[in-house]
């Protein structure tokens, strides 16, 4: 007589939040941006709150698991892979400052780390063997980014419309945009500053593109 399935194991309360920091890390947000994202109180996600003062744990809700998986446009499928993967790794990867990305010398032809300058960082386990992090400097990109967040950025990972990406022009220009509209002629980036103007640029005056997939903020 064949034996009958074993119940799974229901997901811990650590396993609940790492797969919801998780989902705010593949979004590029901390878990605060992403709960403003989602409409909630920027503390609601808070490492604080996840712990009673009395010491029992705190669960977060379905409906604003709910609402953080349709602000990242996020399947429960995806959610349940996270909660799955019980092995978190931290890995060195490659570290510019972003004011030097636009020098000579620290990029190949494809958006690849290359030659001397790069300093390293160890950070949640990369996806792409050519990730790197840029460190940013100074208040440019406020409210989006702040003076020494660091962004790693993923030249491998596909790019679709609504990501944050870096780009560099033929013309030795980096900036960091989201990408509003992709056809073969032209990109159309929208500024993360609302004071800087948006860009058009032509498909051809643009050397590389790369995803940001994660911001330590």
């Amino acid at each position: 007589m064949a034996k009958p399935p074993k119940a799974p194991h229901a997901p811990t309360h650590d396993q609940i939040w790492t797969a919801l920091d998780r989902l705010a890390e593949r979004s590029g947000l901390s878990p605060s941006a992403l709960a403003k994202r989602a409409g909630l109180d920027p503390t609601t996600f808070n490492k604080s709150k996840r712990i009673t003062s009395d010491g029992r744990e705190r669960w977060p809700s379905t409906e604003s698991v709910a609402k953080v998986l349709a602000a990242t446009s996020s399947s429960i499928d995806t959610f349940v892979q996270l909660i799955g993967d019980t092995a978190r790794t931290v890995q060195s990867v490659p570290l510019l400052g972003f004011a030097q990305a636009g020098s000579s010398g620290h990029f190949d032809d494809n958006g690849f780390p290359a030659g001397k300058g790069w300093d390293e960082v160890a950070l949640p386990s990369a996806s792409d063997e050519h990730d790197y992090a840029l460190e940013i400097s100074g208040d440019q990109m406020k409210p989006a980014y702040r003076d020494g967040d660091v962004l790693v950025v993923s030249p491998g990972t596909p790019i679709r419309r609504g990501d944050r990406v870096v780009v560099k022009t033929r013309g030795g220009e980096v900036m960091i945009r989201e990408l509003k509209r992709r056809t073969a002629k032209t990109l159309e980036l929208q500024s993360l500053n609302p004071n800087h103007a948006d860009r058009a640029v032509a498909a051809g005056d643009v050397e590389w593109i790369a995803r940001i997939v994660w911001a330590s903020q």
